[in-house]
């Protein structure tokens, strides 16, 4: 009996020793696995110091402690002004606890809110750098991560969104003119819907866009003309900084374009369309297929029906919001589709908000400026002052982006019908707030037909509101005067070029009086904002408007290239004005010699770009 028992531990202690023996040759390939599947999360810390490297793999269960630590050290950091390093343990915590969605969250608004207006505002490319750090954490790691994750991708859309859309910060214009440029370099100013669709057709890679042999005999020719091109791993973005600023790089590849534009092969426009697709997709990590889907289902409207993506022409995005709408989308086709998430209601407020954003000052205009900057003497002269120009974005209303903002809010509250909290009540209001504000506004502008549907449209899903039970004309009189009574810099940039748009309507078509009553109200809009609001603003301009002869122009253009008024009429004005008021003709024809130098110094930054 005793042998028996003895024969049997022994037995077990083989068979366990078997099994350990057996597990431990498969660990490596169970590691090997869940590494090519990204779900390892205890990755080596790069750079860390020794005492936190060995913590980090030695503590085992107690790797939550070492995390609450860096937390703690990384906000006392901030506190004292220690950037770098705070932002080094933000590195750290996000690998010690890459799976944790909050981290990335809260380091990305550490890094785009804390930390950036820590600098101060006389430094917008630093203040600029810390932004892109917070949005780029979160874009190029963390989602890398968390795929899935509504919650990331919602805070990075609204880092877009709130951070450089918004108003709050005193480097905001900075943030929106950085975005224009960039964008405007790699789509160009106005890109159409074919555009896109070659983007989306383009090669994903450089190998790929070598198979084609007019590409690869470019590129060659270009690498042999300027080191610069050597690089093929740096050929698309060396080719963009080559289209936007030919003079830096050796006249040569110049002429290499030159030769091979005139061929009949299409390698210059290969090669262009390609280098901007890759620059899209690797650097901005946008791609062209979601963003086509974005313009037919939120671009400005032009005609027939909103569900036809054919009557959509593709969104500004030179604007932070079409970036947070696409962010916004992305996360929903991934992991959309389940309403109660707090997180899932989020991003689609981001998509309305941003749409109402677009509609209210949706079409960006870089201008160039005159300004006064000191230059430093040497030999203890004095600082000196001279004038110069910089580059000035305005952005003003597109009022095209209604009817996508009102079927995708009508669609958002249909979506949350069934709610049972504030949740639905709060959509409602928005939408509500927002019809009230394009009545107005369509009103202002001479559009009374969409004025009265809009209206009717209020009346029809909100006919308990006090303010509707009057006539159009006593709403949008009460709607003026509140109004200015409270006006911010959205309201007075729609109320004044509004005006100035119909003032000029009704110039055309004869009816002086009225136009005269609506350029003087416009300026006296104007006077009252600029002197309540924007006065002793500092040099960053926050919330201060253009001059008002740039605002006139910039009214002169809305009016120009409205489609919804007669071609004879747009011409009529302007030669109106030469005519009967050339003070007028003289401003306006400053304020476009200043516009034209614009387009012109753009055109030469893109030679040809389009060709």
């Amino acid at each position: 009996m005793l042998w028996r028992n003895i024969t049997i531990c022994v037995l077990c202690v083989l068979i366990a020793a078997g099994l350990l023996f057996l597990a431990e040759s498969r660990l490596d390939y169970i590691n090997q696995q869940r590494y090519e599947m990204k779900l390892t999360s205890n990755t080596p810390l790069e750079n860390a110091p020794p005492a936190l490297a060995f913590a980090t793999v030695a503590m085992g269960a107690f790797r939550g402690l070492v995390v609450d630590v860096l937390w703690m050290r990384a906000d006392a950091l901030k506190e004292k002004g220690q950037f770098f390093d705070a932002k080094q343990l933000a590195d750290w915590i996000t690998v010690l606890q890459p799976r944790f969605d909050s981290v990335w969250e809260f380091q990305a608004w550490n890094m785009a809110y804390n930390i950036s207006v820590a600098v101060p505002a006389s430094q917008p490319e630093e203040r600029w750098r810390w932004v892109r750090n917070g949005y780029e954490l979160i874009r190029d790691k963390g989602l890398v991560i968390n795929p899935k994750s509504i919650k990331l991708y919602r805070q990075l859309a609204w880092i877009f969104q709130h951070k450089m859309g918004g108003v709050t910060d005193d480097a905001h214009q900075y943030y929106k003119l950085q975005l224009a440029l960039a964008m405007r370099q790699l789509l160009g100013a106005s890109p159409d819907r074919q555009f896109f669709e070659q983007l989306e057709n383009a090669p994903r890679d450089i190998p790929s866009a070598m198979k084609d042999t007019a590409v690869a005999e470019l590129i060659s020719q270009l690498q042999k003309s300027d080191q610069s091109f050597a690089d093929l791993e740096s050929i698309c973005s060396n080719y963009i900084a080559f289209r936007s600023n030919p003079s830096a790089f050796d006249p040569n590849s110049f002429r290499v374009i030159d030769q091979f534009r005139s061929r009949k092969d299409n390698a210059v426009e290969k090669l262009d369309i390609f280098a901007r697709a890759y620059m899209l997709r690797n650097s901005w990590k946008l791609d062209p297929a979601i963003m086509i889907r974005c313009n037919n289902l939120y671009g400005p409207m032009i005609f027939g029906d909103v569900n036809d993506p054919n009557a959509h022409l593709p969104l500004n995005w030179q604007h932070p919001d079409a970036h947070a709408i696409y962010w916004v989308q992305k996360g929903l086709e991934i992991a959309g589709g389940n309403p109660e998430s707090a997180d899932e209601l989020n991003a689609d407020r981001i998509i309305m908000h941003g749409l109402q954003n677009l509609y209210r000052y949706g079409l960006t205009f870089i201008y160039d400026e005159p300004v006064e900057i000191e230059q430093k003497q040497f030999e203890g002269k004095a600082p000196q002052k001279i004038k110069t120009f910089r580059q000035a974005i305005f952005l003003r209303p597109d009022m095209r982006m209604y009817d996508s903002y009102n079927k995708v809010t009508l669609d958002v509250i249909q979506k949350y019908s069934t709610e049972k909290d504030t949740r639905l009540e709060s959509i409602q209001n928005g939408h509500r707030n927002m019809l009230q504000n394009a009545v107005f506004t369509y009103y202002q502008a001479g559009k009374k037909d969409k004025a009265l549907e809009i209206y009717n449209l209020l009346r029809k899903l909100y006919p308990e509101r006090e303010e509707v039970q009057v006539s159009l004309i006593d709403f949008c009189i009460a709607r003026l005067k509140e109004e200015i009574g409270s006006i911010s810099i959205m309201e007075a940039r729609e109320i004044v070029l509004n005006m100035l748009r119909e003032s000029y309507f009704r110039y055309a078509v004869g009816d002086d009086e009225q136009a005269f009553g609506n350029e003087q109200m416009a300026r006296e809009v104007y006077d009252r904002y600029q002197k309540e609001f924007a006065t002793g603003q500092t040099e960053t301009d926050r919330v201060g408007l253009p001059s008002f002869g740039m605002m006139r122009f910039m009214g002169l253009l809305d009016f120009a290239y409205d489609q919804s008024y007669p071609e004879n009429l747009r011409n009529l004005v302007l030669n109106r004005i030469k005519v009967e008021r050339p003070e007028l003709y003289q401003e306006i024809e400053k304020q476009g010699e200043i516009f034209q130098q614009q387009v012109q110094k753009q055109q030469e930054q893109q030679p040809q770009e389009q060709q």
